[in-house]
């Protein structure tokens, strides 16, 4: 019967029905693909009101930022990064974090706004990190401040 019904449709083919399903499915791909760089290029305010995409997004947002401040510390370890350098990428790398995280626009905040605000649980971080990077004398550890940024990060709200 759906044998019946298909060439009902469409007629009579001179072609193998197949084709019809190929053309189905690479449709199917296309608007897949659309949608997919679609939501890709939304900017993180939208990302983050999208039910589902939310969640996707904060996983994924977690991932890359606490690997990029894992190969920071990384590279201070191997010596290829002083501890100011490597202080000042992982800074950054966490005000960036956060700003795509919470909208919050941590890049222009001084430390004292960040402890005053909703980002208070960064501010440790944030004053550890700038000892390191301002004070040639500092006693604090790159390796260990990285590992504090990268739980920090890991477990955001």
């Amino acid at each position: 019967m759906p044998d019946d019904l298909l060439s009902y449709l469409i007629g009579p083919t001179p072609y193998s029905g197949w084709w019809l399903w190929l053309a189905i499915a690479l449709m199917l791909v296309v608007i897949t693909w659309y949608t997919a760089v679609f939501v890709w290029t939304l900017p993180s305010h939208r990302l983050r009101r999208i039910p589902v995409i939310r969640t996707w997004h904060a996983t994924l947002l977690r991932r890359r930022f606490a690997r990029t401040i894992g190969i920071v510390a990384e590279q201070h370890r191997r010596g290829e990064l002083s501890a100011s350098h490597a202080a000042a990428r992982i800074s950054r790398t966490l005000r960036s974090f956060l700003h795509q995280a919470t909208g919050t626009p941590a890049q222009y905040m001084h430390v004292e706004t960040i402890a005053a605000g909703e980002l208070a649980p960064a501010a440790p971080v944030f004053k550890a990190l700038d000892d390191a990077q301002f004070n040639a004398a500092s006693p604090v550890d790159i390796g260990e401040t990285g590992s504090a940024a990268q739980e920090l990060v890991r477990t955001w709200p």
